[in-house]
């Protein structure tokens, strides 16, 4: 059937399924607005706001900062990018201290940063935080960031 034209039918499916496949492929860039970062953890000071809103055992994530914090013990606490290492997308919520992406379904243990459920299987980089006059910082230390947000 080589030299015939193909119904229209099947020529629209194919249009179709290229749709769908760049929808994927913008998804997964890293030029995308899903939250893609060309570094994953901060580069400079980022207040976070007060230290008492990450209860002690359990974690919140800072979408807009990037960051998620994990308190283990009242005073301490621990500090992970909220970029998946699977594709980079910015993870989306915690359920307790498991954080998940909504891009590939990859989720992490947020008290380790360790991947529990692929496609990722590289762990959260880890981010400095620590409490300064009763707020979190994250990053470096040095002078925060004057265009970061608190929240």
């Amino acid at each position: 059937m080589s030299g015939l034209p193909a119904p229209r039918r099947t020529v629209l499916k194919g249009a179709a399924l290229m749709g769908v496949a760049g929808l994927g492929v913008t998804a997964c860039s890293t030029d995308s607005k899903l939250g893609h970062a060309q570094s994953p953890t901060p580069t400079a000071p980022v207040p976070l706001g007060t230290a008492d809103a990450v209860p002690v055992g359990g974690a919140k994530l800072y979408r807009e900062q990037r960051v998620i914090v994990y308190c283990p013990a009242k005073g301490e606490y621990k500090g992970f990018s909220a970029q998946c290492t699977h594709a980079g997308c910015l993870l989306e919520k915690l359920e307790g201290t498991i954080g998940d992406c909504p891009c590939h379904g990859s989720r992490f243990d947020v008290t380790t940063g360790e991947a529990v459920h692929g496609p990722a299987t590289v762990p959260l980089p880890e981010v400095p935080v620590r409490a300064e006059g009763g707020n979190l910082v994250a990053g470096p230390k040095g002078s925060p960031s004057p265009s970061a947000t608190e929240q």
